[in-house]
């Protein structure tokens, strides 16, 4: 669905050794399981799992086109720049930082597409989140059951209590993707993403925990 909202890529390419890509571990931990190993998530129509090397060239293929890449900062450009990203997420979960789930549809082995969580404060009370899917699949459905997972998680497993997201504001796909699940717009955050060059506006969304867990039959009466 989305074509939105990585903003880690460049974070990732950026260092080098193992000494630099491991962060301080959160002061206060929510669970510590996670942080040994990701859970295999299930929900219809797909799973989402912790991502591998061996995913390095699916993902190089699905988020490196134009239309997935011209709202997220620079993917890597060959498969051991993905490679070198997946290591990087693999510390960084170790770390207590950082979760990666990758998208892999009922029937398939190699996945379509990458969510992304990470804290902003340590204890994770305040987090946020990015997504990508490759453009053949946008509009199927997937990343909805995908991202309604992830923030099932984010609340459920990992703590957190405010989940923020950051798209551009000309991004009208990814907008209206965080729409649908019931963020929250906030406000326009100006002249905050540098891409190709450029400033541009991106929107501020907010999902809390209390809104997310009400009881579905009324969620449902606000999410169309």
């Amino acid at each position: 669905m989305s074509d939105a909202l990585l903003n880690y890529f460049t974070e990732a390419q950026v260092q080098t050794s193992a000494q630099t890509l491991v962060a301080p571990r959160a002061e206060r931990a929510t669970t510590s399981d996670w942080r040994e190993a990701l859970p295999v998530l299930t929900c219809e129509r797909l799973t989402l799992r912790e991502p591998m090397v061996r995913d390095a060239p699916a993902l190089l293929a699905m988020l490196s086109t134009e239309e997935v890449s011209r709202f997220i900062s620079p993917p890597p450009t060959t498969v051991e720049g993905f490679e070198r990203f997946i290591q990087w997420t693999e510390r960084q979960r170790q770390a207590g930082s950082y979760i990666c789930f990758v998208i892999v549809p009922d029937g398939q082995s190699e996945p379509i597409g990458l969510l992304q969580v990470r804290q902003l404060e340590p204890g994770w009370a305040t987090a946020e989140w990015g997504f990508a899917v490759g453009s053949g699949y946008w509009g199927t459905g997937l990343f909805r059951a995908a991202a309604r997972a992830v923030v099932d998680f984010a609340f459920g497993t990992v703590g957190v209590h405010r989940l923020e997201a950051r798209a551009a504001a000309h991004n009208g796909r990814g907008n209206g993707a965080l729409a649908k699940l019931g963020a929250v717009r906030e406000g326009t955050l100006r002249r905050s993403f540098l891409k190709d060059g450029r400033y541009y506006d991106q929107v501020l969304w907010s999902i809390v925990r209390e809104d997310w867990m009400q009881p579905k039959a009324v969620w449902s009466e606000t999410v169309h």
